[in-house]
């Protein structure tokens, strides 16, 4: 759904103002120099929406902006779980994923790069329910539920890190899907995929598209934000009190009941009618697996993990950037937004698209916007 970087720990109830932006979004000066059958695959509504200006590597373009929102597009979750499959990861851990070609192995060579979709905290391969159908219609697309997360085992005293997430994306990519790979993560998926990428020794990975990347794992990692100052003596409380066993248990009970999940949810999408009542449900089924506590707990306390700004300097595969700019977990204007925000004028390798109206989760969110910045950008990638 989202990430720990911000977790729905703190939002039991609306979106804390410490937590959100305290600027309205900033305009985009025009002149700037800097085998599925979709209803409806991009996800549109019928209504021609206006433009306006978004950002791409050092120019701006034109995307369409909210308009009244459908329910086109929509992959029922149902149908995505009943293809999913098994692997088994290091010999004792089995992992759920997805993969829309029946037999993905008889691509011929030179075909297009396939995609692997990677969900971000408290999400799963359901999430990508927008998405899957019109990718699919020119790419094989496979997912994966982090160890952890979805229908992946969630073994009990795990302790959870980014690095570990991290080396479950490249073995996967080495033992299931066995061609360099399109990476697309959104949250704490995107940020482990930028670990997995800059890790990658044998050409596993072939570019990168990054949704709202978390700066890391849970708050620990947002060192310069006034909104984390202000709140870390509570967050360190949270942390010792969820140390606590019958405490932890308690509080994760809340978290997830399907009225606090609408809230997180609704308080993290601009489009508030993409919240419906089959994402909710696609948050809380995993929440009441045995291990789930243990996975919450684990993330949400540990290590932060490597951090984006240590990595990206050294990642020279193509990489796309789309950021909703109405984030409350990852402001564009908090210290990981405004370090991706500085990168095109940096990294000529990495284009970035800032979405108007669009929050935490752009590709469930509006993934008309996604697909429309997307897709001309994997064309371009495989023509390269």
């Amino acid at each position: 759904m989202g990430t720990a970087v911000t977790s729905p720990l703190w939002s039991l109830g609306p979106s804390s103002p410490a937590l959100t932006s305290s600027r309205k979004p900033r305009n985009l000066n025009t002149s700037s120099s800097s085998s599925f059958a979709p209803r409806d695959p991009a996800g549109r509504s019928g209504r021609r929406p206006r433009l306006v200006a978004v950002r791409c590597g050092d120019s701006a373009t034109i995307a369409p902006s909210a308009a009244s929102p459908s329910d086109g597009g929509v992959l029922e979750a149902s149908v995505i779980k009943g293809k999913c499959r098994k692997w088994q990861w290091q010999g004792q851990y089995s992992i759920n994923y997805f993969v829309s070609d029946s037999d993905p192995s008889a691509s011929p060579p030179g075909s297009k790069p396939p995609l692997l979709l990677v969900h971000g905290f408290g999400a799963s391969i359901p999430h990508w329910r927008r998405n899957i159908s019109i990718l699919a219609r020119n790419y094989t697309v496979y997912a994966i539920d982090l160890l952890g997360f979805g229908a992946s085992d969630k073994p009990a005293g795990f302790r959870y890190t980014m690095e570990t997430w991290a080396q479950l994306i490249l073995d996967f990519l080495e033992d299931v899907v066995g061609r360099p790979t399109v990476l697309v993560g959104n949250s704490v998926g995107s940020l482990a995929c930028v670990i997995a990428a800059s890790e990658s020794r044998k050409n596993l990975v072939r570019g990168l598209v990054l949704l709202n990347c978390a700066g890391g794992m849970n708050n620990k990692a947002i060192v310069d934000d006034w909104r984390i100052k202000l709140l870390s003596p509570l967050l360190w409380f949270i942390d010792f009190l969820l140390k606590q066993r019958g405490i932890a248990s308690a509080i994760f009970g809340r978290v997830k009941e399907k009225d606090n999940l609408r809230n997180v949810l609704l308080s993290v999408y601009g489009n508030k009618e993409a919240v419906d009542d089959e994402l909710v449900q696609i948050i809380k089924e995993p929440a009441d697996d045995d291990g789930a506590l243990d996975a919450f707990v684990s993330i949400v306390t540990g290590p932060p993990g490597p951090n984006p700004v240590q990595l990206m300097p050294n990642i020279s595969l193509p990489v796309l950037v789309l950021w909703g700019d109405q984030d409350p977990f990852t402001p564009i204007d908090g210290p990981v937004g405004k370090y991706f925000s500085a990168l095109p004028s940096k990294l000529s390798n990495l284009s970035l698209v800032l979405l108007e109206g669009v929050g935490h989760c752009p590709h469930d969110d509006r993934p008309d916007l996604v697909h429309d910045k997307l897709l001309p950008w994997l064309d371009s990638l495989t023509a390269s």
